[in-house]
Order: C-alpha cells, then structure tokens, then sequence
C-alpha cells in the first residue's frame, strides 16, 4: 500500500488552510470514486462563503477517506459554507449507502490495508496484538494543511490513544 498521500495535496494551499476529513464505513468502488470526483469538482468550483468564492479542495484519499480543504489566506469559510460541505457529505452518504459520520469507528493500516475498529475494542485490540503500538492510525481530528502533511497518519503511540490505551 503506497502510503505517500501528502503528493496529493495541492501545494498552492496555505499551511493553515482547514481541513476537514470525512471516513466512510467502506471503501468507495472505482466507479463510486470517479462519480466522487465529479461531486467534488463541482462543489469546489461553486463553493461560497458571503457570494465569494473559496479556494476549495476535495479530494478521496485511500479509498476511503473524503478530505475537505479551505485556503483561507483569500476568503474565510463561515458557518455557511462550512454547512454546504457538511451537505455535499450528507448528499454522498445517501447516494452510496455509507456513513461518514461515525466517530466510533477508528481507521489504523494492518496488513498493509485500512482497517476500522470500533472504539469499544481498542483495548482487545490491543491485548491480542491486532495493533501495536507502532501500528499507523489516521488522526482524522487534524485542523489544517500542515497538520495533516504531519500528522494524519501517525503510528499509535504517537496519537492520543496512547494515554487512553498506556501505550508507550
């Protein structure tokens, strides 16, 4: 699994651009993916805040993974156009059967493939050594350009499971 997803995002983006990142409950088919671009072509290309354009990106990474991006060196994101992008996710949940609003589900990389978890069984996981504690684990809680580039895919023992799990 090519794990260098950071050449996908756009480098004309400021480092504090936000992002948002949205996890489906499986992974989108080729088909679904090419119909995702077309969605998210569209929605950036029309996306407005106060009847200004924003600088807009969003892109399916891994498969699974919608990643929402704003430059707003230009033109900040209100509550507004914040609400259109939690709309074009709510649109996508619908039209492909998916969730992507479950913050219980937890995505790590074992056996070289995204793996959900459900929260509740982190500590299992755990003991059986289904992770470990240098296992990658998608910090989908990033704030912007630069934190995802670091630290979106992070290895266990370096995201906030660690206290949760005493993982050193």
């Amino acid at each position: 699994m090519d794990l260098n997803y950071q050449s996908f995002v756009p480098a004309d983006f400021h480092d504090s651009s936000r992002v948002w990142i949205y996890q489906s409950s499986r992974l989108f088919s080729m088909s679904e993916a090419f119909e995702l671009e077309t969605i998210f072509n569209e929605f950036t290309t029309n996306w407005l805040s106060h009847g200004t354009p924003v600088k807009g990106y969003a892109n399916l990474f891994f498969g699974q993974f919608i990643v929402i991006m704003a430059d707003e060196t230009a033109t900040g994101v209100s509550g507004c156009s914040t609400d259109s992008s939690v709309k074009m996710i709510k649109e996508i949940e619908a039209r492909f059967k998916v969730n992507m609003f479950d913050r219980q589900q937890l995505a790590f990389i074992v056996k070289d493939k995204v793996q959900l978890l459900p929260l509740s069984q982190l500590n299992y996981a755990l003991e059986n050594q289904f992770i470990v504690p240098d296992t990658l684990y998608f910090n989908n809680l990033v704030a912007n350009k630069k934190e995802l580039l670091e630290n979106w895919l992070i290895p266990v023992h370096k995201s906030w499971l660690a206290n949760r799990l005493k993982v050193s």
